[in-house]
């Protein structure tokens, strides 16, 4: 594909993803109960970006099924993951904002009589610093997300950079259930995050199962 061709491909594709992206981030800010500004901006965002997380973990697993190539680096992969990435640390910024309005007391808790702060040892906390190393990662893989850095770390090295792309779906899915159980979330909202969540992970599991019967 010539520099022109891929150009247009790519401008296509982030068309397509920031429709997608606004339309599903703005179903979600209306459908969600609530009347928190900033906390439907931040389930919107949330759950926008797991969308979009997902998606960039169903892409590899349906080109084996389809017996097509994987490449080291997909465009379309790699923009589903730019947005992800964006929608990622917009959740952040806004997601601070919403429980305590400081962003140390998600982290850090006051000692009873003392002036002291500790970190924080319970669900709540827990669940920020799965949060905390997902957002770090998004950052990282954000960065890397271009060809500049394909050709600097080398296609071995930037594939297996690219491969932390698992532990942030781990960490994700922690943060996720933690949430779900702090919040008390409705059971609309938990199915709702099962099946995003479920659906990487089975398609993960048949394009390893072909890949294995196959060699």
């Amino acid at each position: 594909m010539n520099v022109s061709t891929r150009f247009k491909t790519r401008a296509k594709d982030h068309a397509i993803l920031l429709i997608v992206t606004g339309v599903l981030l703005v179903t979600f800010i209306v459908l969600i109960p609530g009347d928190d500004v900033k906390y439907l901006w931040s389930m919107g965002t949330g759950y926008v970006s797991i969308i979009l997380l997902a998606i960039t973990l169903l892409i590899g697993p349906l080109n084996i099924y389809s017996k097509k190539v994987n490449p080291v680096s997909s465009d379309l992969r790699r923009d589903a993951g730019i947005w992800c990435g964006l929608m990622s640390l917009a959740h952040i910024v806004i997601g601070i904002q919403v429980h305590m309005g400081n962003i140390w007391l998600y982290f850090f808790k006051a000692v009873k009589g003392d002036d002291s702060y500790k970190f924080r040892d319970d669900l709540f906390g827990w669940a920020n610093y799965a949060g905390l190393v997902a957002g770090l990662i998004v950052l990282v893989l954000l960065l890397l997300s271009n060809d500049l850095s394909l050709n600097w770390l080398r296609p071995k090295r930037w594939k297996n950079i690219q491969r932390w792309n698992y532990l942030l779906f781990a960490l994700v899915l922690m943060h996720g259930i933690m949430y779900q159980i702090i919040e008390k979330r409705t059971m609309v909202i938990i199915l709702l995050f099962s099946m995003i969540m479920l659906m990487p992970v089975i398609g993960q599991s048949l394009g390893f199962s072909i890949v294995r019967k196959n060699k």
